[in-house]
């Protein structure tokens, strides 16, 4: 009876230490929005391109106008201000179920950790939009993210630094298939973030 008290009061000091070291109110279903917008804004580019006249998948060189590049950038902060809410809202959620708080000294390592790769990749890909190499703002954005995601782990759930692999190496992939970002992007940003996400829910949410 004894050593079955003393397992509990282990247990619960290693869940205090995970909850005091590690943001663990990341929801499951803020990557399934998140890949699912993804996925929309996808399409949406993809009749942008049409719309414009433009044949993504014809295998020819594009050349684009400064004003069309301004038109898919709007449209990529959209999307991203749209998952951007759409994860603080169920991990908001989340932490209010479990009783955390969403801002601490834990939240604040985790987001400086994710920020600086994402910032530095942020930085590169302006760089790229200047030099006119828009074929690899595609892998740049996937790897650094991924590197992102990889660098934050160490302050949430591993389960993170899965998903920031697979980014990795899917912007490596489209490395060398220059012209087909959109797809990759499709793929490393909607699918990737949806299966990631379904994992999650089921393993950490489904059963609150």
């Amino acid at each position: 009876m004894e050593s079955k008290h003393i397992k509990n009061d282990l247990q619960h000091i290693r869940q205090m230490m995970e909850r005091s070291s590690r943001f663990i109110s990341l929801s499951g279903l803020s990557g399934i929005f998140a890949g699912i917008t993804a996925l929309v804004g996808a399409f949406v580019v993809y009749r942008v391109f049409e719309s414009e006249g433009v044949l993504y998948f014809d295998n020819t060189d594009k050349v684009y106008s400064i004003d069309f590049i301004k038109k898919l950038i709007g449209i990529g902060l959209i999307i991203l201000f749209v998952a951007v809410f759409s994860g603080y809202f169920f991990t908001a959620r989340k932490s209010k179920q479990n009783d955390l708080k969403i801002w601490d000294a834990t939240t604040k390592r985790l987001l400086i950790n994710f920020g600086i790769p994402l910032v530095a990749g942020g930085i590169f890909c302006m760089g790229l939009v200047y030099q006119h190499y828009y074929v690899m703002i595609a892998p740049a954005t996937l790897v650094f993210y991924g590197l992102a995601l990889i660098n934050a782990e160490k302050y949430t759930l591993t389960d993170v630094k899965y998903l920031g692999i697979s980014e990795v190496f899917l912007g490596l992939i489209s490395l060398f298939f220059l012209g087909y970002g959109l797809l990759f992007w499709a793929i490393g940003f909607g699918v990737l973030h949806i299966v990631y996400g379904l994992i999650m829910y089921k393993k950490y949410d489904s059963n609150k």
